[in-house]
This record gives structure tokens, C-alpha cells and sequence, in this order.
């Protein structure tokens, strides 16, 4: 069980049997009656977000989290296909499972996988990867200082806005949270 006072950006918690994630929380004490914590919470289900009020000192269970090391292996149509790194059983996890961070894995990657009750729900990545951008057209000569940027493909697929100095063939630093280039690597 948690108290309100473990309450931080992040924590996952289960009301009414739901798992949800804190995305964002507020101590605040009212003129009358005794302090309370307003909070924003990701139903990590579904991805609603719903506000809640909670009693200063009041008791939430804990979900049935589980991270749980892996190998993305392969993409088999829609689905991912991972390995886990003990058994070697093989997980086939649809894409709204994991939403985006599809796109920043590549073949072989060890990743964290979220399992709620043994199911998929999640997958915990590193901050920023290092992937090979597959297409981009060439730069153009001349407006260098406005920051100008291209879209670019990049080995999984994806698109990303990179700079006009970014080549075929480069090796970028993209942030997983966000999906914006960071670097050349």
C-alpha cells in the first residue's frame, strides 16, 4: 500500500482494480479540515486521464506491475514479436498495446517490458537511441541561422524533423519521450 505522502510524477498506482500512473499532483490545504492532494492520473489501460482528490495520509494498493527484461525479436505483421530473456517464450504484443515506442526499437534491442496481470501494457525505453536515418532529401543552401528543419525516415520507419544538415546514412540521437531529434551520434 502507498500513503499520499509516497505521491510523486511517475508512481503507479490501482483504484477500483484500475491501474494508473501520477502524472501530475498538488498539496494543498483548504481554509477548513485537513490538508488534501489533487491529482491528474493516466489510466494506463486505456490512456484517459481523470482527476482526483485524496485525503492527506490516505491508503492506495499497489497494481500488479511487473517489469520484465526483454528482446524485441521481429515485427510479424502489425505485431512486435519479444523474447523473454529467461524462458525464451516468445510474447506477440499489438501495437496499441505499446503506442509509438514501436517505432524507436530495432531488431535484437533489449527493452523493459510492463506486464499488468501478465499482459502487456507497456514498454520502459532509454531516454534517447541512436538510429540510422534510411531517407532524407538533401539539404538546400543558404538559410542556415533559422533553424530550418526536413523530415526524415529513419531504419524503424519512422518520421523525425531533423536539421538541413543531416544525410542519408547519418546516425542521430532521437528522445523516445518526445520523438525530436537531439544530436548527431
Amino acid at each position: 500500500m502507498y500513503s499520499t505522502q509516497d505521491f510523486r510524477r511517475g508512481l503507479k498506482i490501482e483504484i477500483d482494480g484500475k491501474p494508473f500512473e501520477i502524472v501530475e499532483f498538488l498539496h494543498f490545504k483548504p481554509g477548513k479540515g485537513g490538508a488534501m492532494i489533487r491529482t491528474k492520473l493516466r489510466n494506463i489501460l486505456t490512456g484517459q486521464v481523470v482527476d482526483n482528490t485524496f485525503r492527506s495520509g490516505e491508503k492506495v494498493a499497489k497494481p500488479d506491475l511487473v517489469a520484465q527484461p526483454m528482446q524485441y525479436l521481429y515485427k510479424e505483421g502489425q505485431d512486435f514479436v519479444f523474447m523473454d530473456m529467461e524462458s525464451y517464450e516468445q510474447v506477440h504484443v499489438h501495437p496499441g498495446q505499446i503506442g509509438d515506442k514501436g517505432g524507436f526499437m530495432r531488431e535484437a534491442d533489449q527493452v523493459e517490458v510492463m506486464l499488468y496481470n501478465g499482459e502487456v501494457i507497456d514498454l520502459n525505453l532509454p531516454a534517447s537511441v541512436v538510429l540510422t536515418v534510411a531517407t532524407a532529401e538533401p539539404g538546400i543552401q543558404g538559410d542556415r541561422v533559422s533553424g530550418a528543419t526536413k523530415p526524415a525516415t529513419l531504419e524503424t520507419g519512422i518520421n523525425v524533423n531533423v536539421p538541413l544538415f543531416v544525410n542519408e546514412g547519418d546516425k542521430i540521437k532521437v528522445d523516445t519521450r518526445t520523438g525530436e531529434y537531439l544530436s548527431r551520434a
